[in-house]
């Protein structure tokens, strides 16, 4: 396991400054009330182990938070913000609910296979950004996410959630833009190999607060490709300014050397904005090579 320590996972605008910093390890847990984004798996075995994750508005993992499955069965994240558990033994669909909160998470619980393959990434997506997290979906995974090696050109990641079909990994932070071979090997077995391009996002923006009538404009700039990529901004403080084309926004970026996506604001009070960015995956990679360590 790679510490407690977690940065945040959105590119946040938060008093008028950027605020993407980490949680630092020994730091005070993040308050239940502000439980927010659960992760689970999006598919698993009967009878087999999973992890799940519950963030914080801030995206820091968030202990002692009760998830509800509608099975009748629960599980409370520990220290780490997740929780480990048994998929139900019938296979269907299946919806999980962080306990007091609306809105609930659909997983598929599949029937056990006789055949145990060797990890194998099935999917994973084509672009990546290096502060946020990302799925894969495969098989041979380990459902306890702390047995699964998952390195980014050699550097250990962070597993969040996990079945052996699926996964949500957090990249590491020494990480550089640009292609990236990603591994995975439960209990350091076998591996399976794939390709990313990993994407750095900056954000442009006027620091001061925002006042009724004025036009801003918000500009993420892409490290890492030249490829137009799409981006979604959620606009967390509809009262002080209203983000132009809904909420959420989603945008493309102009592609090429200058690659930056435009989020234009118009205020209606005077305040603080807060607007959190992420990046939408995308295509996904098809069924890629395994290697063998």
């Amino acid at each position: 396991m790679r510490g407690l320590s977690l940065r945040s996972v959105q590119i946040f605008v938060f008093l008028c400054a950027v605020a993407a910093s980490p949680c630092v390890h020994g730091q005070q847990s993040p308050p239940a009330k502000n439980a927010r984004i659960l992760l689970l798996p999006r598919k698993m075995v009967s009878g087999d182990r999973a992890t799940l994750a519950v963030l914080d508005v801030n995206g820091r993992l968030t202990p002692r938070i009760t998830i509800a499955f509608s099975n009748g069965d629960h599980v409370t994240t520990n220290a780490t913000g997740r929780g480990l558990f048994v998929a139900p033994l019938t296979p269907g669909i299946l919806y999980a609910t962080i306990q007091g909160r609306s809105g609930r998470v659909q997983t598929q619980v599949v029937a056990a296979s006789t055949n145990k393959s060797a990890v194998e990434i099935i999917q994973a997506p084509h672009f990546v950004s290096l502060s946020d997290r990302f799925e894969m979906q495969g098989h041979g995974f380990c459902g306890d996410a702390d047995k699964n090696v998952v390195q980014i050109n050699g550097r250990d990641a962070l597993v969040l959630a996990a079945s052996s079909e699926s996964m949500t990994v957090l990249p590491p932070e020494e990480l550089e833009a640009g292609p990236a071979d990603v591994t995975v090997a439960c209990n350091r077995g076998q591996a399976g190999l794939s390709h990313v391009t990993l994407l750095s996002l900056s954000l442009e923006a006027d620091h001061s607060p925002m006042q009724p009538g004025q036009q801003r404009t918000l500009k993420v700039h892409i490290g890492g490709s030249q490829e137009k990529v799409m981006l979604e901004a959620r606009n967390l403080a509809p009262d002080i300014a209203e983000l132009a084309g809904g909420n959420p926004a989603k945008a493309f970026s102009s592609g090429g050397a200058e690659n930056v996506a435009i989020f234009p604001l118009t205020g209606k009070q005077r305040g603080n904005i807060l607007v959190s960015i992420r990046l939408i995956p995308g295509a996904v990679r098809g069924k890629p090579q395994i290697s063998i360590n």
